[in-house]
């Protein structure tokens, strides 16, 4: 953990219907101070959204080598290389290299994240998908956030259904191709 990084804990109830996946999970997330609150949000939510066997948060937000949550076999082989926020079109070509699969999830606008991606050289571009929630769901959740968090998600035909400590949300997850 980085020095100055303040560490939240989730324990939260999955429910992907829409991939079979029902689980207890139990996340420590440490926050760098230059880490925004919305940011580590949307990391745990694609976390949580990702979750399947060899999946980790990445090493951090100044990690170059690698992204905020990955999923590795049982090698050790990255399988999906999974980007939060707005990743430069370099970080995404190499992730898109390494991994079988690359997707960001964004709490931002996504046409100003995926603007300058544009025209720009990216591995399998026409793969990678940027996921994206309704406006104000993310700002809602960060509003709810404490350091230690009670966590039930519930994902349904690409709709989320958040209970975080006490505050319910909804919002779709919107998908958009690079290309």
């Amino acid at each position: 953990m980085a020095a100055g990084a303040v560490m939240y804990t989730f324990a939260v109830q999955l429910a992907d219907v829409d991939r079979g996946i029902y689980d207890e999970l139990s996340l420590r997330a440490a926050r760098h101070p230059s880490e925004t609150d919305a940011y580590m949000m949307t990391r745990v939510l694609a976390y949580c959204l990702e979750f399947d066997d060899g999946i980790v948060f990445g090493e951090g937000i100044s990690a170059t080598n690698e992204p905020a949550v990955l999923i590795r076999d049982l090698t050790g082989r990255i399988t999906a290389w999974i980007e939060v926020g707005a990743p430069d079109a370099e970080r995404l070509h190499y992730g898109s290299k390494l991994a079988d699969r690359t997707t960001v999830y964004t709490h931002r606008d996504p046409a100003k994240v995926l603007a300058p991606w544009v025209g720009k050289r990216i591995h399998r571009s026409e793969s990678i998908v940027l996921h994206s929630f309704d406006p104000g769901f993310v700002d809602g959740a960060v509003a709810a956030l404490e350091r230690r968090n009670t966590m039930t998600l519930s994902i349904t035909e690409r709709q989320l259904y958040l209970e975080l400590n006490g505050v319910h949300l909804s919002s779709a997850v919107h998908d958009h191709p690079l290309e």
